[in-house]
């Protein structure tokens, strides 16, 4: 629970702060506990913002497993993923913005903040590659074309998620078609075996 607790307050830290302007002290302050006992869960600060990216990561593939895949048609799947990820973003303001700004300014953060999107990269290549006409986004079913079309999809939803933050007022259906107008009708026609 304390643990919680203490990656809630780090986070909306690090979302409003960025890295280099959280301080442990502010984390464990708005945690509502000591440093010592800050510094029990978590060895530095880039543990902790490892922790909390690594989470978001996988959060965030979660709401693609569990939506992406079923027996309905993809023209219903795809959409309902698309809004489970927006719901995410809305529902999650500050791991959202954590996870999608880059950790400018500390050349370590922002290597594990790299390493963190490459391994959301190879996932979302893997959980692509179970669909349908996959192997038609990048002209093959290779790993290496999966991930090309996977970083298209991150690339262009960390973007939105982004411009989404600076423009609140935005409606979530908004969000939602524009990403699936944008982002699958280049899926929907590889599909059928187009380029």
């Amino acid at each position: 629970m304390r643990r919680e607790i203490i990656e809630r307050a780090a986070t909306e830290v690090f979302a409003e702060r960025g890295y280099r302007g959280a301080s442990m002290q502010e984390i464990a302050r708005r945690s509502g506990v000591s440093a010592p006992v800050l510094y029990d869960h978590f060895a530095s600060k880039l543990d902790l913002h490892r922790r909390l990216l690594e989470r978001t990561r996988n959060e965030l593939l979660e709401v693609w497993r569990e939506h992406l895949f079923g027996d309905e048609p993809a023209e219903v799947r795809v959409p309902r993923s698309f809004d489970a990820w927006a719901r995410y973003v809305e529902s999650h303001p500050y791991a959202s913005r954590m996870f999608f700004r880059e950790a400018a300014g500390d050349a370590e953060a922002e290597e594990v903040h790299r390493e963190v999107q490459a391994q959301a990269r190879v996932a979302l290549a893997m959980v692509l590659g179970r669909e349908p006409g996959a192997e038609y986004l990048a002209g093959s079913a290779g790993q290496e074309a999966l991930e090309m079309a996977a970083e298209i999809m991150r690339a262009g939803l960390t973007g939105l998620a982004v411009w989404w933050s600076e423009h609140p007022h935005v409606p979530r259906e908004q969000i939602v078609s524009t990403a699936v107008n944008v982002l699958w009708t280049g899926f929907e026609r590889s599909r059928g075996g187009g380029r």
